[in-house]
């Protein structure tokens, strides 16, 4: 039988636009036909803790922002420190506002207006620094609620902002094609110190200070959840799981990031979260992630994270470290200075070399502007990002993370600090995916016309790189750059022309 050949031109059109959509409705399922997770480590260790999305990403962007940027003074810490009886902070409470019986915490809320929060601005801001990821502190110590909330009445859609700022900015973020995180510091909030009559001279575990002459001990219904001063611990533990699942259910986060204290809350709540998340991203047929500090979650199913420090040496699977653009303060403070780019930079790219991932902190104001000098210094990021991106995005460790005479002094919880000061003389090393590249950064500006001796690396001279070297070149120049490899050394001559203030990154093409 003769077919005419324009049907059979249509038939096999028809047949492949079949079978494409098998094939995506195949990768589709392939996350939502996958078993639920139960709550417990037997069944969430089956899940992967950093895919591959998350490994190749190497930088994301959150911010602190609540009521506790009102004042513009001290740190985030300040709800805690104004209810204190001595220190600094207090006196600078009474003084600018009166005592704290007459002027509480809870009375900063409606000065916390946030007229000028542009969702849009913001998203694109992070997304021309570089941030594959970003979203906000969802909940500080504070315990003040960033979305719209059903479970906690004092939220930014209720009062204060009225708005729903997870929300917001969750929707510029994904309109622009970078994936969303939500961070919780309010395992701490619970009130533990209520019945121990020493332990409010510290309340260490618990960040409204306790005495029953203080505001913080009020049995108001509302109030006293804003202070997390709930009848029994239990109570709470039970309102701290029931605000993260309605996050989770509200918003779907692809990154869950836990900052320290999740210690303080009962194994079986938090195994009940991470189900509940895991299950979420198989709803949504996402790769989700959770991310904890010290040893407050298991490392089967989530990343670790390294406050303002980082690993001393490389890893086999995906760590994290949080990092605040501020010298060191993590919220907005009145005159408080910034680190420049060329620190932030070098010491982010020591981060991706020993196979870290960067969780980048800015500071809005109250009124929700992220002032010129933060500004300045993510465009000379993002600009270097730009052109240094191959390095960065979608690589992995090479066999050793580099070199150089650069002093680590120690994190703030534990691995070494996030402000080493680097220089020309230390390298570090990625590797693309597919091997077909090495990347070298020299952690400086290299002086132009020197040949620089590279047996510093030791016994792995000979083997520099993956394979063969066919081609040496400096990124963001089209300029092929010299180099020699004798059997006891390996040589690379500095091109003569200007290289980047910030971290100069010559591309090695391989075989």
């Amino acid at each position: 039988m003769k077919i005419n050949k324009y049907k059979c031109m249509f038939l096999t059109v028809a047949i492949a636009a079949v079978s494409c959509v098998s094939n995506k409705e195949i990768g589709q399922k392939s996350l939502t036909n996958k078993k639920s997770y139960t709550a417990n480590h037997e069944s969430l260790k089956t899940h992967k803790a950093a895919p591959e999305w998350f490994a190749d990403a190497k930088l994301g962007m959150y911010f602190h922002w609540g009521p506790y940027s009102v004042p513009a003074y001290g740190s985030a810490w300040y709800p805690h420190n104004m209810y204190k009886d001595r220190g600094a902070i207090r006196r600078h409470h009474e003084k600018t506002y009166g005592s704290i019986y007459e002027f509480g915490y809870e009375d900063f809320i409606p000065m916390f207006k946030a007229e000028h929060f542009d969702p849009e601005d913001w998203a694109e801001l992070f997304k021309n620094t570089g941030a594959k990821f970003a979203g906000p502190v969802a909940q500080h110590h504070d315990g003040f609620a960033m979305w719209d909330s059903e479970v906690n009445p004092w939220n930014a859609s209720d009062m204060g902002p009225k708005r729903d700022i997870l929300g917001d900015i969750f929707k510029s973020l994904e309109k622009r094609g970078l994936k969303t995180i939500a961070t919780f510091h309010h395992a701490r909030n619970g009130q533990r110190n209520a019945n121990k009559p020493e332990a409010w001279k510290t309340a260490y575990d618990s960040h409204y200070v306790y005495h029953p002459d203080l505001p913080t001990s009020t049995t108001d219904p509302k109030l006293r959840k804003l202070f997390g001063n709930f009848e029994t611990i239990g109570e709470f533990n039970q309102y701290w799981l029931d605000q993260v699942v309605e996050v989770v259910d509200k918003y779907s986060p692809d990154i869950l990031w836990y900052d320290s204290w999740l210690n303080l809350i009962p194994e079986d709540k938090k195994l009940e979260m991470v189900a509940h998340h895991f299950n979420n991203g198989i709803k949504h047929n996402k790769e989700v992630v959770t991310a904890h500090k010290q040893e407050d979650l298991s490392l089967d199913y989530s990343i670790l994270d390294y406050e303002q420090g980082g690993r001393r040496d490389s890893w086999p699977t995906p760590w994290m470290t949080d990092i605040t653009l501020g010298k060191s303060r993590w919220m907005y403070v009145e005159g408080h200075p910034y680190k420049t780019a060329d620190l932030v930079i070098r010491n982010m790219i020591d981060v991706w070399s020993k196979n870290g991932v960067v969780l980048l902190n800015v500071s809005p104001r109250a009124d929700g502007v992220i002032n010129q000098e933060q500004r300045s210094v993510l465009k000379e990021i993002g600009d270097w990002m730009k052109v240094h991106g191959e390095a960065v995005y979608g690589t992995r460790p090479h066999i050793i993370f580099g070199y150089g005479t650069a002093s680590a002094g120690d994190g703030h919880h534990g691995g070494q600090s996030a402000t080493v000061n680097y220089t020309a003389n230390d390298v570090r090393f990625t590797v693309a995916k597919d091997k077909k590249a090495m990347y070298v950064f020299f952690l400086g500006k290299p002086e132009p016309g020197k040949r620089i001796s590279m047996r510093a690396i030791g016994g792995y001279h000979r083997n520099i790189a993956p394979s063969p070297i066919k081609k040496i070149s400096l990124l963001g120049a089209d300029v092929e750059v010299d180099w020699e490899l004798t059997s006891g050394d390996f040589f690379l001559t500095m091109p003569n022309v200007d290289m980047n203030n910030l971290a100069t990154v010559f591309k090695f093409e391989l075989e």
